[in-house]
């Protein structure tokens, strides 16, 4: 193993934790977190250590996506609980669809109350970074989204020929895996496009604020894209302003819910993969919020909408764009097992989780065949 590659890998082993352990908890969702550890290691203890000895064999795995774990919320701001998606998603993928298969390397280490490191002062990085890793003047990030960028940045550096899955946790956490994408195929002179399924444009500049949330992620990464246009937004409905305003902003390219309900998805994707071609893209991106979906499929999150795509339509979109180009990088987010903004309880998680799963499932096989 290359120097480059060592030090990747301790970075791996101090920055990340075993799958499903993003979430610091003693005694929460410990039976949960059991099971899963159960179906991955065949054991529920000592996990840490044969957690440690499969990232060795990520260079030699057969599987070309690498599933990431994000359980991080303090980007999002309106239902919280989308910490828990890393988690449940796992075992609903391992449960409900057992063909998927891919290299796993675990969940980011989250400190709750952090964002990205440029928020913090010297001295709470420092305590930081005595909590996470027992020293106040470490070399690693502390924050989720910090954490993020630079362990994908030196994924895409040692392993160029792979993809990261990223499972969230709010949709701020899309800015660092797009990001790190990006730069990564840019560097290679790999045109590239992001498709970003979400009822919500997530086009604001700053939120309150803070310049990198859940509703501003977007914005963000437009510099990284060969061309605005090539974000392309499917399933928008709730938003103050409309498409015409998002459109002649920014540069991007949006399809709204209600179009694609009156004109047809395929019809939508046909100009879609027109466009791309015309552009000479080559390789793309999906990151999918969960509420792009309609409530009705999709009530456990944040910010469930009325009005939004059914599944076998985002599921067309996707199998379309795969036929013609290859997916690269994806991500899920916005999975909130534990909300209940539907008043049904489980079934809203079950539902939200099965569907959420069948998607990845999906997203998952693509970059694995890419």
């Amino acid at each position: 193993m290359s120097e480059s590659k060592k030090q990747f890998h301790k970075k791996l082993e101090h920055c990340l934790c075993p799958p499903g352990d993003g979430v610091f908890t003693v005694n929460t969702a410990k039976e949960r977190k059991d099971a899963l550890r159960q179906k991955l290691y065949g054991q529920t203890e000592g996990v840490d250590i044969l957690w440690k000895a499969s990232l060795e064999k990520l260079g030699e795995s057969e599987h070309k996506v690498a599933i990431l774990g994000i359980s991080s919320d303090c980007g999002g701001g309106i239902l919280r609980g989308a910490n828990w998606g890393p988690l449940f998603l796992r075992s609903t993928l391992i449960e409900q669809q057992p063909q998927t298969s891919a290299f796993d390397l675990g969940d980011v280490r989250v400190i709750p109350h952090l964002l990205h490191d440029k928020y913090l002062n010297e001295s709470t990085i420092s305590n930081c970074q005595k909590a996470l890793y027992a020293d106040p003047e470490s070399e690693y990030y502390v924050s989720p989204l910090s954490i993020t960028e630079d362990v994908c940045d030196g994924f895409y550096e040692n392993y160029p020929d792979k993809g990261v899955f990223g499972i969230g946790g709010d949709h701020s956490i899309s800015y660092p895996l797009t990001k790190a994408y990006l730069k990564a195929k840019r560097a290679r002179g790999v045109k590239t496009a992001i498709i970003h399924f979400d009822a919500h444009t997530d086009l604001l500049v700053e939120r309150l604020g803070i310049d990198l949330c859940f509703g501003s992620w977007c914005t963000h990464i437009l510099e990284f894209l060969p061309a605005p246009h090539h974000l392309m937004q499917f399933g928008i409905r709730s938003s103050g302003k409309p498409k015409s305003h998002w459109e002649s902003t920014f540069g991007v390219k949006q399809h709204w819910a209600h179009e694609i309900r009156e004109r047809g998805a395929q019809a939508i994707v046909d100009e879609v993969i027109a466009q791309l071609k015309a552009d000479g893209v080559e390789e793309l991106y999906v990151s999918f919020d969960i509420d792009a979906l309609d409530e009705e499929f999709a009530s456990a999150t944040g910010t469930p909408e009325a009005g939004g795509m059914t599944p076998d339509e985002a599921m067309l979109i996707l199998q379309a764009l795969r036929g013609e180009f290859k997916i690269t990088g994806a991500d899920m987010m916005e999975i909130a097992p534990f909300t209940d903004s539907s008043l049904v309880g489980q079934t809203s998680s079950e539902t939200t989780l099965k569907e959420g799963a069948k998607l990845s499932a999906f997203l998952i096989d693509a970059i694995n065949n890419s």
